[in-house]
């Protein structure tokens, strides 16, 4: 029996012409900063008040959504394979194992098992410390260019 990966069971939204369009409206009308109480209203008239935390899910995937681009939906919890890491971060497996070997990205054993799983909080905060030192090192070549430094 083979094991099916956990990226396959997330939810992956590619917007439509209608949807990019009802997604600007929603991210145009500032949710997250909240001027009162957002509520949805369903065809059958079922009104559901909408938490902070809420409105701001909405809010962040409107605005990906209205810029075009695809949105995935997944809890950070989840566990993943290097495998499943590695794609999420498009590297390779190879080099994903050397930063879990070398504690750049937390992983955990399985117990009595060689295998290791993966949060993916720990995978998009390993992606965003990358992206912080890429742009730190982009804005060090820059001043170097300006001030026309030799490197």
């Amino acid at each position: 029996m083979s094991k099916s990966s956990v990226l396959s069971k997330a939810v992956r939204i590619d917007p439509e012409v209608e949807d990019r369009q009802t997604a600007a409206r929603i991210s145009d009308a500032g949710l997250a900063g909240g001027s009162g109480p957002t509520s949805i209203r369903f065809p059958d008239g079922t009104v559901v008040p909408l938490s902070a935390s809420l409105l701001k899910v909405l809010q962040a995937t409107a605005e990906e959504l209205a810029d075009g681009h695809a949105v995935t939906v997944m809890s950070s919890e989840v566990a993943l394979t290097p495998a499943e890491a590695a794609d999420v971060l498009g590297l390779s497996r190879p080099f994903v194992v050397r930063l879990l070997d070398d504690g750049s990205i937390p992983s955990q054993l399985l117990p009595q098992s060689r295998h290791r799983k993966v949060l993916l909080s720990d995978v998009i905060a390993f992606q965003e410390q990358r992206a912080r030192k890429r742009a730190g090192r982009q804005r060090i070549m820059e001043i170097v260019e300006e001030n026309d430094l030799p490197y």
